[in-house]
């Protein structure tokens, strides 16, 4: 018997879901960490309201997007529709994607953290973007800020070079509403994940010396999350190991 449509995209998405869990698990075991050390980010850019909607019934409650204002108006549609069920309510939703300043205040609306500033001018229109989220209602916390580093120092990747980190960081101290939480990195695709994560950790370590309440490292995607576990990783971000390959047409 064929399964409807929507109960197939579930039961796939759930199959997913629960490999990714599964592997995530087993690479905390093998770095001698302790359970929900890591955090699985489920990243759904690109996919339909729905998909999230799945997901959400399946028991998970962070997801990442890359692209705004698809996220802005996938949000607002799941919570419009269900705006009773306390499980999306719950949801939260994360900024994985470089941000540009002219939609840094959509993004300061629905964004519990973003994990891609690498630019004073984007703390700047995020600061302001959580200032006007707050009077209007749209938000009552601060935002989490990671800021990504570029492990190869390529500035066409994203990122900023180490030299140029410290200075950002006390720019995004120095914001209202914002408050710094850690590092995000992306392993380049030359070279190996091992080396990439270990240069990663140690970026980490130093920069958790300056700073030891951003001790947060978002690290690691579907193709190399072991080794961004084993190398101190606190957030993998995950998306076609459980959604599968990107639609032809997006949301």
């Amino acid at each position: 018997m064929t399964l409807p449509e929507s109960d197939a995209r579930r039961a796939e998405l759930a199959r997913g879901y629960t490999a990714a869990r599964e592997r995530l698990d087993a690479a905390v075991a093998a770095a001698g960490r302790s359970p929900g050390d890591v955090q699985l980010l489920v990243v759904t850019k690109f996919f339909p309201a729905a998909d999230v909607r799945h997901l959400i019934g399946l028991g998970v409650r962070t997801f990442g997007e890359s692209r705004e204002p698809e996220a802005g108006r996938k949000i607002a549609e799941l919570r419009q529709a269900d705006a009773t069920d306390a499980a999306v309510a719950a949801a939260e939703f994360d900024m994985i994607g470089s941000v540009q300043s002219k939609k840094a205040k959509s993004v300061a609306r629905w964004a519990r953290t973003v994990h891609s500033v690498d630019r004073a001018k984007v703390v700047d229109a995020l600061s302001s973007g959580v200032q006007e989220a707050c009077d209007t209602g749209s938000r009552s916390a601060d935002l989490g800020i990671l800021l990504q580093v570029s492990l190869d120092g390529d500035p066409h990747r994203g990122g900023v070079t180490v030299e140029e980190l410290p200075e950002l960081a006390e720019h995004v101290r120095g914001a209202h509403g914002l408050t710094l939480q850690g590092l995000m990195v992306i392993a380049p695709v030359d070279g190996a994940a091992q080396r990439w994560m270990a240069r990663a950790q140690e970026i980490h370590a130093a920069f958790v010396s300056d700073h030891p309440d951003a001790r947060e490292l978002s690290a690691g995607m579907s193709g190399d999350l072991e080794e961004a576990v084993a190398h101190g990783s606190t957030c993998v971000r995950v998306g076609t190991a459980i959604m599968g390959p990107r639609p032809l047409v997006s949301q």
